[in-house]
């Protein structure tokens, strides 16, 4: 009885206390559930289940990026890669880090980690599962080369390896044998690279470099050289080329002397091995790229002034300082018509022009006069000619020559160049025009007077016929070829050259527009073209004709040529109204044009005889006009009404806006003939050419051109 008195106690204590510490709960009603039998057998199957085992990682570890930072100095690169990751296992895990590699420390968290090597590869030992970060410091010494200087950089096996590089100096090529530059920088005297790496791919690193490895004691050069002489007399200048050819017996070759004749200038040095030179009073110093080369070329052009006619010429040659011996060939051209008086000089003897080296053979491009041998003795002075020149004027003789030359260059954006040239001929007997097309440049389309033709290949360039059957070549006649030259894609900013072709017949004046994208604005900073704004307009008198047998103004405007019709299509208010297709028709040569938007026209090539012009636009009146042509350069002014409100018109696209309000100019606009060569590169040429059909004209003149070609030089951006 007492004990379960005391046991009735202490049960209502514990209630009391577990009352006083959470709040009262109703008591819980008695409840039933209803399930099927196949529900209450699957409940047994699903608890009688073992639990499922913890599901394990596919590896013990990863690293996720890692960062290198490396120092160069004079001897040696050291470095800090940081890497970063993940240990995904419990316990232990050996985790590669990299591989052939000399570490200096590894850390984490400030406390050393413990490292195994394996073969070449070096392992980490850390615990998990948890993250990491390993800090290793890595150094290797440098490689030298002559005039390079480089590194083996390890990179670890990560998702991504970045790397920042500090080098000495101002380096301008330093290169990756895998990866990609991002960055470059110079600042203080020394080159900061950023770059994204390979992982797990040992990278060399390399520059350009100087004065950077131990000299060794140097030895005593010793080198035989060979001097190729040409020496080429014009009317009024005299070109010397020297090809020397230097063969090292002994030591490297790191610097070469060269001596420079008195009196000539030194237009240019060339050479496969050359580095650098540098020109003094009387002499010019060359630096050698490769010091190691056991043989060296060099190409060195001089020009002096003489006074012309029937004349002495005298002339030191070029030679060499310190070299064990020296021989050489000389070979004497002239242009034109000339009597050549040369005798021996001391240690120069004649020879006969056919035992003349190849190379220098080569280089001639007139028949050679005269031809001498000589060798020279250590410590002796440079050998010299002398010889007199009598000049026999030329016979006026030309087979053909343009008249005028007019160049139209259509730029898209991604760099390549569509340009058609126009040439007015004059022509006695000459079947071919040489051209000389820009490197990589191909021909779409030849119009000889009219008439598509054909250009020929040969082994020094392109011809272009100039003469068919029925063709009348007593009076002038029009020439035209199109052709695409793949550029070099535009970027930000930058600078781009622009070159005509070489042609063989001499070319009164050269027109040059070039077509540049409205998204880039460019101006001329080179060449040897001339702004068509500051060489201003030719002075022609203005004359009249007759238009539908009424007088009209017939004014030649600057750019005209010979066979050439220009005009302007306005309507009743004098407004010029652009998109008008005008079309011309001379017995059974018809052609067709479409005006821009200033409503200018233009024709060229056009025969004489009797012209039918119309012009037609969608909500204006029919236009037509005759008048007589004779060849001479013409302009006609047309004017439309708008049509009649019995007429039917039909309108498919949108009709041209007619802007009467006088607007201010802030660019040249294109002339008809951009717009003359948009649509044939629309639809006529058999290429496919994404032409800009927006953008800013840019117009040159170059007269009297002969045997050289045009250049401009434009420094654009993109606005």
């Amino acid at each position: 009885m007492i004990m379960r008195i005391l046991l009735g106690t202490l049960v209502l204590s514990i209630a009391s206390q577990a009352a006083a510490q959470s709040p009262v709960r109703p008591v819980d009603q008695p409840r039933s559930v209803t399930m099927t039998l196949a529900e209450y057998n699957r409940m047994l199957d699903l608890a009688a289940r073992a639990p499922a085992p913890p599901v394990a990682a596919p590896v013990a570890a990863v690293v996720s990026s890692a960062d290198l930072k490396v120092t160069v100095d004079r001897e040696s690169a050291k470095g800090v890669f940081t890497l970063a990751g993940q240990v995904l296992q419990s316990g232990i895990s050996r985790v590669p880090l990299i591989s052939g590699a000399t570490l200096v420390d590894a850390t984490a968290g400030g406390r050393p980690v413990p490292l195994v090597a394996d073969g070449q590869t070096l392992h980490a030992l850390i615990n998990g599962p948890a993250p990491f970060a390993v800090m290793l410091e890595w150094g290797s010494p440098l490689v030298f080369r002559p005039g390079r200087g480089s590194f083996i950089l390890p990179v670890p096996q990560a998702g991504a390896a970045r790397a920042t590089i500090d080098l000495p100096g101002e380096q301008a090529d330093v290169r990756l044998s895998a990866g990609l530059i991002t960055r470059r920088s110079v600042a203080n005297g020394r080159t900061t690279i950023e770059a994204t790496l390979d992982p797990g791919a040992a990278t060399e690193v390399w520059w350009s470099m100087r004065d950077s490895a131990p000299v060794a004691a140097a030895k005593d050069v010793r080198a035989l050289a060979e001097i190729m002489t040409l020496i080429s007399l014009d009317e009024a200048d005299a070109r010397m080329v020297a090809l020397i050819d230097v063969s090292v017996t002994q030591g490297e070759l790191r610097t070469l002397t060269i001596n420079l004749p008195r009196g000539y200038e030194l237009q240019s040095v060339s050479g496969n091995t050359l580095e650098e030179f540098q020109p003094l009073e009387h002499e010019v110093v060359l630096t050698v790229g490769n010091p190691a080369a056991r043989s060296h070329q060099f190409l060195v052009n001089l020009e002096r002034s003489h006074q012309g006619g029937t004349f002495n010429f005298d002339t030191a040659l070029v030679s060499l300082k310190e070299v064990q011996r020296e021989r050489g060939e000389i070979a004497i051209e002239g242009v034109g018509t000339m009597d050549l008086t040369a005798a021996e000089q001391a240690g120069v003897h004649r020879i006969d022009v056919r035992e003349l080296n190849t190379s220098l053979q080569a280089l001639a491009r007139l028949p050679v006069l005269s031809a001498f041998r000589y060798q020279r003795a250590i410590g002796s002075e440079p050998p010299s000619m002398q010889f007199g020149v009598k000049r026999f004027n030329d016979a006026g003789v030309l087979a053909a020559a343009a008249d005028k030359a007019t160049a139209t260059t259509l730029i898209t954006s991604e760099g390549r160049a569509l340009t058609e040239v126009q040439l007015l001929m004059r022509n006695r007997s000459q079947p071919f025009l040489k051209v000389e097309l820009p490197q990589g440049a191909t021909i779409v389309s030849v119009d000889l007077a009219g008439r598509s033709a054909k250009p020929a290949t040969g082994a020094d360039g392109t011809r272009i016929p100039l003469m068919r059957a029925g063709l009348d070549s007593s009076r002038p006649y029009t020439v035209s070829f199109v052709y695409v030259h793949a550029g070099t894609p535009f970027l930000k900013k930058g600078d781009i050259d622009m070159a005509l072709p070489k042609m063989d017949v001499p070319i009164g004046v050269v027109e040059w527009e070039l077509f540049v994208p409205e998204q880039y604005s460019a101006k001329a900073i080179d060449g040897n073209m001339i702004d068509a704004k500051r060489f201003g307009g030719f002075s022609q008198p203005s004359y009249y004709g007759h238009v539908n047998n009424a007088p009209a103004r017939l004014v030649p405007a600057f750019g005209v040529m010979p066979g050439q019709i220009r005009g302007k299509v306005a309507d009743r208010s004098s407004a010029a109204l652009p998109g008008v297709t005008v079309r011309i028709r001379i017995g059974s040569y018809q052609a067709t044009a479409v005006t821009d938007a200033n409503g200018d026209f233009t024709f060229s090539g056009v025969p004489a005889g009797e012209v039918v012009m119309t012009a037609e636009l969608s909500g204006f009146a029919t236009r037509e006009a005759n008048f007589g042509f004779d060849g001479s350069p013409k302009r006609v002014e047309l004017d439309m009404e708008v049509g009649r409100l019995e007429e039917t018109i039909t309108v498919s696209g949108e009709t041209p806006m007619v802007d009467k309000r006088a607007r201010a100019v802030q660019m040249e606009p294109p002339s008809q003939n951009v717009v003359n060569l948009q649509a044939r590169a629309s639809g006529v040429l058999p290429i496919r050419v994404e032409v800009p059909r927006a953008g800013v004209s840019h117009q040159f003149v170059k007269p009297l051109v002969v045997g050289t070609e045009a250049t401009v030089k434009l420094r654009y951006k993109r606005n």
